[in-house]
């Protein structure tokens, strides 16, 4: 099945992809078109915000139990749940499952002002990720010397990531699972994932032989999704990473390539093939 990055490409100027897509067992790759050009990935660094939470707590530098209270700077809108909860005051664990849920903007400046968004880069870049990064805390607008993106990254990284979230290489059984316990209740299931007629409120167990986890990012000019979509037979890493011009009117197109993207890996999946997870 022809997914149509390069045409795409083509027809609209300034349109970019980076995309990637290897059964975790096999090392078979599904896809791949610019999986080394580096993009604008919106919320999807927040993966890396997780990963070292879940980090120190495997060396019992930090609970997931602690409890932090959200203060008025970190206070955001739009994306998120947090917003619209009279708490003010969670559990690490609650702040990270909304972050994975949906997310939440809140959240991650709350769990980013505890970690530290310099503790955060540096464990991204220990983990070898040298091309793939979160830039800073969410905010809006803008202010003048702030980084211009929340996060970047490309398809040979995410793919990386989360192929080696799926084999437990870097986080103990715990909070490996417990990592992909928050994704797998993402409920964005509008680019790639489309393509499996999930339930967006719960699909973190098998579905019509499929289980699928993820983790978005949506602004205006960025369409990315990385994620693990399996069967009882294979599992296949995935990336798929969109940057547009402003001007561009590129969205609907966009997701219908993201969502061809999800067509061939269903197809994979349904055909079996790969090794078997352990």
């Amino acid at each position: 099945m022809g997914i149509g990055f390069e045409e795409l490409e083509r027809e609209i100027p300034g349109l970019r992809f980076s995309a990637l897509a290897v059964d975790v067992d096999s090392g078979e790759t599904l896809f791949r078109h610019g999986a080394e050009r580096v993009l604008d990935t919106a919320s999807v660094g927040k993966v890396f915000l997780l990963h070292r939470l879940l980090a120190e707590a495997d060396v019992g530098a930090r609970s997931l139990e602690d409890r932090v209270t959200r203060r008025p700077s970190e206070w955001m809108d739009d994306s998120g749940l947090w917003y619209l909860l009279q708490a003010d005051t969670l559990s690490l664990y609650d702040v990270a499952a909304l972050i994975g849920a949906v997310s939440d903007n809140a959240a991650t400046n709350t769990l980013c002002r505890v970690i530290g968004l310099g503790a955060v880069q540096e464990h991204t870049r220990a983990l070898g990720y040298t091309r793939s990064g979160l830039d800073d805390v969410v905010r809006w607008p803008l202010p003048p010397g702030a980084p211009r993106t929340l996060s970047h990254a490309n398809a040979e990284e995410m793919v990386r990531f989360v192929s080696r979230t799926a084999t437990g290489a870097d986080l103990g059984p715990a909070s490996t699972d417990t990592l992909q316990r928050w994704l797998g209740a993402g409920m964005d299931l509008s680019m790639v994932a489309a393509a499996f007629g999930l339930d967006p409120l719960a699909h973190y167990y098998f579905d019509r032989d499929v289980w699928l986890w993820n983790k978005t990012g949506t602004i205006s000019t960025v369409r990315a999704d990385i994620g693990l979509v399996m069967s009882a037979r294979r599992r296949i890493a995935y990336a798929v990473l969109a940057n547009w011009e402003r001007d561009a009117e590129a969205r609907d197109r966009v997701l219908a390539v993201m969502r061809r993207a999800g067509d061939v890996l269903r197809e994979a999946i349904a055909a079996g093939g790969g090794g078997a997870p352990d």
